[in-house]
């Protein structure tokens, strides 16, 4: 385990809520000059110390909002606030920070360098322990050019905890990092969530929203569409897929079945999505030869894909 410092005494508690967003609301212009909305009256609350997923299809508002957060674009109507003020003066006081997708580095840097050149900005810094816990000592002295991309992530996690911030925010944070980056990633974030720190990140690895959060919000066409533990949201969508190695002709036979909305075959096990398991269950023990049978509950992504996917148009704007 690394050793971590201490976080300071929080600064004046005056509410429970790191971040409020209330019924928020943006608009832009496309090149045809005809205004869409991208975030569509947004209500939101997150608490000190959660980490939280903000979860949405391409087009749903997710980069608009987290632009909000962050200080870098104003709603059209309603409120954002951070710790009670607003996001501008979070930010400028070191409260928020951000890892984001790309940008924000200079290719012919070293990675120490980049990480003491923005440690001078804070001047409580302390480079070598932001280097350690983002993963980043033995490549200090690699150019940010010879870095891959899950190395340029980690430094821009580096870059990010040099304030030691309150509110951090994470825009695909685990793109281009391999699976034992992701968890020594993930190991960090919670230790910095337990110590105190508010996590909000956006990501497309359901996995990872299903594992490492504690509350996931999904949003669709600007609006919050489901909010609660990754948990609660699989169970309030009805049915599961039951598998099975079963004879084409029979899992023929069993699709047909009105507890089954659809069969799909891989390989020699067939995956029946069902409003009824129990049905299902006895309708392939006692009526086919099926061997191996699995019964597996809904995954997140399901989830999403079910809340946020159907009705869609071609028409939104990828914000």
């Amino acid at each position: 385990m690394i050793e971590t410092q201490p976080r300071p005494a929080a600064r004046e508690v005056t509410s429970p809520d790191a971040a409020v967003l209330s019924t928020v609301v943006k608009r832009f212009t496309n090149a045809k000059g005809e205004e869409f909305t991208a975030v569509n009256g947004l209500d939101l609350r997150i608490r000190r110390g959660e980490i939280v997923a903000f979860l949405g299809p391409n087009g749903a508002g997710k980069t608009t909002t987290i632009d909000m957060l962050l200080g870098l674009t104003r709603p059209d109507s309603g409120h954002v606030e951070l710790f009670g003020e607003a996001p501008q003066h979070a930010v400028r006081a070191g409260r928020v920070a951000a890892v984001l997708q790309s940008g924000g580095l200079l290719p012919d840097l070293t990675v120490e360098a980049t990480v003491r050149m923005l440690g001078s900005l804070h001047p409580d810094a302390d480079v070598e322990h932001v280097m350690t816990r983002a993963g980043i000592t033995a490549l200090r002295h690699r150019r940010v050019a010879e870095c891959s991309g899950g190395e340029q992530q980690r430094l821009r996690f580096a870059v990010a905890l040099l304030s030691n911030p309150d509110f951090l925010v994470l825009d695909e944070p685990t793109a281009g990092m391999d699976v034992a980056a992701r968890r020594e990633f993930w190991a960090t974030v919670r230790e910095d969530a337990e110590r105190g720190m508010t996590v909000m990140f956006a990501t497309h690895y359901m996995e990872e929203a299903d594992q490492f959060a504690d509350r996931v919000v999904m949003i669709d066409r600007g609006r919050v569409v489901a909010d609660g533990s990754a948990s609660s949201i699989r169970a309030a969508i009805s049915g599961c897929t039951v598998s099975a190695l079963i004879s084409p002709r029979d899992a023929q036979e069993v699709a047909e079945s009105p507890v089954v909305r659809s069969c799909v075959a891989r390989g020699e096990r067939h995956y029946f999505d069902t409003t009824d398991s129990d049905a299902l269950l006895r309708l392939l023990v006692n009526q086919t030869s099926a061997t191996e049978i699995e019964v597996t509950p809904r995954s997140l992504e399901e989830a999403f894909m079910a809340i946020t996917h159907h009705g869609r148009t071609a028409q939104e704007s990828p914000r």
